[in-house]
């Protein structure tokens, strides 16, 4: 198997590097300080990623984007990833979801996002419902050639800040080999439709500047056009999502770990007890070269899962899994040992560190718990035993 990447993949990991340093690093300490991200701020580094072509680049060319394959989208997103999530974000990669809209949704939705007019959130958890999505309470209920949908969602990341959310809700019950089940479907909802509010969220450990919201949905009436996919299809819907999304969790989880690796390693350099350098004791020396295994097998991890992906392996499911509860562990393997090594510098705000350490723990909750990604690898492994 070939690891080189293409001179067109090296440029592009240089630019979005670069651009990282230039462009979104350099306002960390005003997102640590305040917890918000200025309106101007964000505006102003969209424009500039559009310009380099940042903007959509995971869309399909057919709609705008820049059609990357998963490889090269992985080397954008850890680029980018070595900054604050709310500082990455501003250079939007919008839910690949959008790529299914069609007729009306096209003018409505897809296209003012392309253009970077609008912006989208995605509505699946629920109070008694998250990764057991069939446990769905939010419902749709067909009125004529509309659907009047009532429920509560929650964790819906930066619904304040966007302007329609991809929600699923269920849609009717079906009845299976196994027992009832929702018909779980997917529509595209603006966030100013009458009845729908977007309440304050929760207050949160780390990922400053980054909001999340409630959504509360009484009586909310929307058109069947706004439906995606057809009715019942919300899990197909779910499925083609959520790979991808798990795998850009392992590649912000990789990106964040080479940051705190760097960090410790040129501290361990730098620091000097007993008359030479600290990185010379044991202590020291033999804990970053276990960072830096750790580091590189999840890399190799998330290269070739990536890699899988643009070859239409069948294995696709059971590999982000496993790139996702890897990497996501290991960067918190790495982000404690990364302050243990430097010790009680290590805390201070005046290295990423404390923040990274922060960050990290919610990596292993969201787009699908570490329990999850273990179920999925180890379901498989019977599956393909008959089991």
């Amino acid at each position: 198997m070939d690891f080189s990447l293409t001179e067109e993949q090296e440029m592009l990991s240089k630019t979005v590097r670069n651009f990282c340093e230039t462009e979104l690093i350099p306002h960390e300490a005003l997102l640590e300080r305040t917890s918000e991200l200025p309106r101007e701020l964000e505006l102003d580094i969209r424009r500039k990623a559009m310009a380099l072509g940042l903007h959509a680049c995971n869309m399909p060319e057919s709609v705008g984007g820049a059609g990357l394959d998963c490889v090269s989208f992985t080397l954008v997103e850890k680029g980018l990833s070595r900054a604050s999530l709310a500082l990455a974000e501003c250079v939007r990669r919008p839910n690949n979801i959008l790529a299914a809209c069609q007729g009306e949704q096209i003018a409505h939705f897809l296209e003012p996002v392309m253009r970077g007019e609008k912006r989208e959130c995605i509505a699946m958890t629920e109070p008694d419902a998250g990764s057991d999505l069939k446990g769905m309470k939010t419902r749709a209920i067909k009125d004529g050639s509309d659907w009047i949908i009532n429920g509560t969602k929650h964790f819906i990341s930066n619904a304040q800040n966007s302007d329609f959310v991809i929600l699923f809700a269920a849609t009717g019950e079906e009845e299976t080999s196994s027992g009832p089940r929702k018909r779980i479907s997917c529509f595209l909802v603006d966030l100013d439709t009458p009845g729908l509010e977007v309440a304050r969220g929760y207050d949160h450990m780390g990922h400053r500047g980054y909001y999340n919201n409630i959504l509360n949905f009484d009586s909310v009436r929307v058109g069947d056009w706004q439906m995606v996919g057809g009715e019942g299809e919300g899990f197909k819907v779910v499925s083609d999502w959520l790979g991808p999304g798990r795998l850009t969790v392992a590649a912000v989880c990789v990106a964040r770990a080479e940051r705190a690796f760097e960090v410790a390693v040129d501290f361990a350099a730098q620091r000097k007890q007993f008359g030479q350098p600290i990185g010379k004791f044991q202590g020291i020396s033999f804990p970053l070269a276990d960072m830096a295994t750790d580091i590189r097998i999840g890399d190799l991890l998330l290269m070739n899962t990536a890699w899988k992906v643009d070859q239409n392996a069948p294995t696709t499911a059971e590999d982000c899994a496993m790139a996702k509860v890897w990497c996501s562990e290991m960067l918190g393997r790495v982000a404690d040992q990364a302050i243990q090594t430097c010790g009680g510098m290590g805390v201070m705000a005046d290295l990423p560190l404390e923040r990274i350490y922060r960050d990290a723990r919610v990596e292993r909750i969201w787009e699908g718990t570490s329990e999850i990604q273990r179920h999925i690898i180890s379901r498989q492994l019977m599956r393909a035993r008959g089991a």
